[in-house]
This record gives C-alpha cells, sequence and structure tokens, in this order.
C-alpha cells in the first residue's frame, strides 16, 4: 500500500524546488522554447514514466510543458512522486528548459447548492463531467476546470452563488493578489488566508486565491 503524505512534505524534501503543490497534485513547468525542444523533454519524461507506477500528465505547448504529478484521485501525493518529480527535473536540466513556479495553477468553478445531488447531475450532464466523491465534478479529458458543490445550509441571496477559485503557488499568492487588486479588484476576507483569501472585482463577482497551506 502507498502511503500519502501531505503538501507540506512534499515541499520538505529534497529536490523538488522546481515543483508547487496545487488543487489536485504537485505541478511544474518548464519552459523550453520551442515544440521541438519540448518534445524532447516529453520523450525523456516518458522513459521515467511507468517506473514505480508512476504516470504523470504532461500538457506540451510551443513555449513549454506542464507536469502534474498525484498518486491518488483526490490529488493527494506519495513519496514515488517525490522521487518522480525529482527524476523530471533532472532531465529538465539536462535539457535547459528552466523551470518557472510562477507559471503554474489549477482553476476550478465553486457552485453553491443547497442539496448537492439535486444539481450535480444537470452540470455533470451538460458538461460531460464525471464524479469524483460527492462533491466534485471532473473533465474525463482534464481539459477544463473541475466543478466544487459546496453544500449550504441556508441560501444566500446576498452573494453570488458561483464563484471561482484559483489555485496558485503559495509563494505565488501574495503577488497574484496584489496584482488584482491594482487592477480594480478589492479584499473581501483574509480570515481564513494563507489557506485562501477571497476577493471581489468592481462589481462583486468574487474568487478565492488559494494555497495548500492550512490543508496539510
Amino acid at each position: 500500500m502507498v502511503e500519502e503524505i501531505t503538501p507540506r512534505q512534499f515541499h520538505a524534501s529534497v529536490g523538488v524546488d522546481d515543483w508547487r503543490v496545487l488543487f489536485g497534485g504537485a505541478c511544474a513547468y518548464f519552459r523550453t522554447g520551442s515544440f521541438m525542444a519540448g518534445v524532447a523533454l516529453v520523450n525523456a519524461i516518458s522513459d521515467l514514466a511507468g517506473v514505480g507506477g508512476r504516470h504523470p500528465d504532461v500538457d506540451l505547448r510551443h513555449e513549454g510543458v506542464t507536469v502534474r504529478l498525484m498518486t491518488y484521485q483526490g490529488g493527494g501525493l506519495s513519496r514515488r512522486d517525490v522521487e518522480m518529480a525529482r527524476g523530471i527535473s533532472a532531465a529538465a536540466r539536462e535539457l535547459d528548459a528552466p523551470a518557472d513556479p510562477a507559471a503554474v495553477q489549477t482553476v476550478q468553478v465553486a457552485i453553491d447548492s443547497l442539496v448537492s445531488p439535486k444539481v450535480m447531475p444537470f452540470w455533470r450532464a451538460v458538461l460531460g463531467y464525471r464524479e469524483l466523491g460527492d462533491e466534485d465534478l471532473v473533465d474525463p479529458y482534464r481539459r477544463g476546470p473541475s466543478i466544487w458543490f459546496q453544500e449550504m445550509d441556508a441560501p444566500r441571496p446576498q452573494r453570488n452563488r458561483i464563484h471561482i477559485d484559483v489555485s496558485v503557488p503559495h509563494d505565488q499568492a501574495e503577488a497574484r493578489i496584489a496584482a488584482a487588486l491594482a487592477a480594480g479588484g478589492h479584499l473581501l476576507s483574509d480570515e481564513n488566508a494563507p489557506a485562501w483569501w477571497t476577493l471581489a472585482d468592481a462589481e462583486g463577482n468574487e474568487v478565492d486565491v488559494a494555497t495548500w497551506m492550512g490543508r496539510d
């Protein structure tokens, strides 16, 4: 049986400086500068994939490669992910593909619901998603944001029923928040920081900027 580790344990491990824990696992972005250089990195990752049962998610684009590691469906991590992260970082260094931790994030849509089982089937059908546990819907092709159903005790007519969650690296949250405030937003609450901050745009539409801290 594989033992799950916490985000704090992952970040405390040696050799994972390129990686950041977000919603859905540990993520790294490597700037390759060209599509063919990205292909070379993906090939190097494929040589590592399968070792110890590890199969990372890889997103190849012209300017870089994003890699996500997880052991469990909900985004949990294990020591095997630490080993894979080290191997991928080493391969990227050999190919002169520097990591850019500021370039990783995960976006999630949160829907407030009084009875989640009544509304989840609609969103599952209209999006073509599948259920993950009792509260989440995910894109089976991992292209779109996940949907989280936050069950309410009573209606909240004074606030939005749908908001965006943005999971960012813990060392990038303050810069992201500052940029949002400079762009006309305002801070609604920081009482749950550093796990998350709640912001809103000029018309009151809400977003939570979240990190792994507080869920370790």
